[in-house]
């Protein structure tokens, strides 16, 4: 495996970790937006619970995004085997998940996310070396 390729996976699971943070937090936003509205449940308004996801920048924004890096992943494997690929994007995306979750404001245990966060870039670094 060449250096780039360990570079790639974990700049893909960097954006995938950071993002998953992001849209979870335009989901907030969203649900709260869905809480103050109340409409039966009909087709219509389904379609519409999804545009109104759609329309929110905070959400469609990082979902974009978190799928051009699934495009770059997709790439990485032509080059990569998946054994490899998987579990250190995985892992790097977990971690990157939690630490982008406690940057912006999420509750959090510290003590077992900062563990557990060790561990996880622990891990990748053995599946790259």
């Amino acid at each position: 495996m060449v250096s780039s390729d360990a570079v790639k996976m974990v700049a893909v699971g960097l954006i995938w970790g950071a993002t998953n943070a992001f849209m979870r937090r335009g989901a907030i936003i969203w649900d709260r937006a869905m809480k103050s509205t109340s409409e039966t449940q009909t087709s219509h308004s389904q379609l519409k619970k999804w545009l109104s996801l759609v329309l929110i920048w905070q959400y469609t924004l990082p979902f974009v995004i978190n799928l051009s890096a699934s495009a770059v992943f997709f790439i990485i494997l032509h080059d990569t085997p998946i054994s490899l690929a998987v579990p250190v994007t995985n892992a790097t995306t977990f971690a990157a998940t939690a630490v982008f979750g406690m940057i912006l404001g999420e509750e959090t245990r510290l003590g077992p996310a900062l563990l557990g966060t060790f561990l996880i870039v622990l891990g990748a670094s053995i599946c790259i070396l």
